[in-house]
């Protein structure tokens, strides 16, 4: 499966309506292909401004922007309007306040409906040698209403983000002595400075994952009662690529939330498999996801049986009997 196919596996994007963050000049959903909501930090002739010298944009593709999400809440930029599905491609890293974030968009999805996220694995990118984030940073920035990057996000993507091959990475074990930094010291502690002061606002990776830390992550945030997305799909970053896929579904039953994330912290790979061959820790907890997910499966289908059931015994089905009887001899009559 290509990148495209692993964000939308499973949506009918012809009979469901969906948001796309940040889809710049390149969208994973085109309007032609369903009806879907273009949302950014900045209205699209903002964005061809500040793109206009960047040689990797190109912005005469940049696609028109239906609304922007900064100072309102979510809600309020689509006008209460819900959608079935979110799609973040290479978002959620930026994002200054997480929880607050996953709760906004919480807020927009319809009853089980989905977050589709594509995130960077920090040991194939300039992350590399970045420490992991933990459950104290995303907690101190909600506890802060962080409406920009934090000095110490600031400070720690600028003080040691790298050039890394991700080639290499993969075939070779790289630390901080193998690669090259990309800034200084002073690079660094003038932005960190104007954020605290100022509240200016610099692009940097605020959080960095691998597929096991961001289940793992996930997985403290449902036990606190912050997270109510559980963990409905995962595919693990791929040899050679830099990003893996997780599909967050929208749920109320934090048992199963827990579960679910604890069941993607045992499939991801704990380390960087140096040849194709997967690990038993590895086999074992790909087949505890599969149990999982075929749990919920078995759970709506039971909760579907049931209001089955339930519509057969009800007074209004024994009505409309003979009726439903009528309509089926003339089909068969029609036939």
């Amino acid at each position: 499966m290509n990148r495209k196919q692993k964000l939308l596996d499973g949506l009918n994007l012809k009979q469901l309506t969906g948001m796309e963050i940040g889809p710049l000049f390149r969208p994973v959903v085109t309007k032609s292909e369903g009806n879907v909501i273009y949302i950014d930090h900045a209205d699209s002739e903002s964005l061809r401004n500040k793109y206009r010298n960047d040689p990797a944009v190109d912005i005469a593709e940049i696609v028109d922007i239906d609304a922007v999400w900064g100072t309102r809440t979510l809600r309020e930029c689509l006008k209460s309007r819900t959608v079935d599905y979110v799609i973040a491609s290479h978002v959620i890293e930026h994002v200054p306040d997480l929880i607050t974030w996953l709760e906004e968009l919480h807020s927009i999805l319809k009853r089980q409906g989905e977050l589709r996220l594509a995130v960077p694995d920090k040991r194939f990118t300039f992350d590399l040698i970045r420490r992991e984030t933990e459950l104290c940073d995303v907690l101190s920035a909600y506890i802060a209403h962080a409406r920009v990057p934090q000095p110490i996000c600031i400070l720690d993507h600028l003080l040691n983000v790298s050039h890394v091959d991700a080639r290499r990475a993969w075939d070779t074990e790289l630390n901080a002595e193998s690669v090259e930094r990309c800034h200084s010291f002073a690079d660094a502690i003038s932005p960190a400075r104007d954020a605290f002061q100022n509240g200016t606002y610099h692009d940097v990776h605020c959080w960095t994952f691998t597929p096991r830390s961001f289940a793992s992550l996930f997985e403290s945030l449902t036990l606190t009662g912050l997270v109510h997305f559980a963990c409905a799909n995962f595919f693990d970053t791929e040899r050679y690529e830099i990003e893996f896929f997780v599909t967050l579904k929208a749920s109320d039953d934090q048992q199963q939330i827990v579960d679910s994330w604890t069941a993607m912290k045992s499939a991801a790979k704990t380390s960087v498999p140096r040849n194709s061959v997967p690990s038993d820790e590895a086999l074992a907890g790909l087949l505890d996801f599969e149990r999982s997910r075929n749990l919920a499966l078995s759970r709506k289908l039971e909760a579907a049986h049931q209001a089955i059931q339930e519509l057969r015994n009800s007074t209004s089905w024994k009505i409309t009997g003979p009726l439903r009887s009528l309509v089926s001899t003339l089909r068969r009559i029609g036939q």
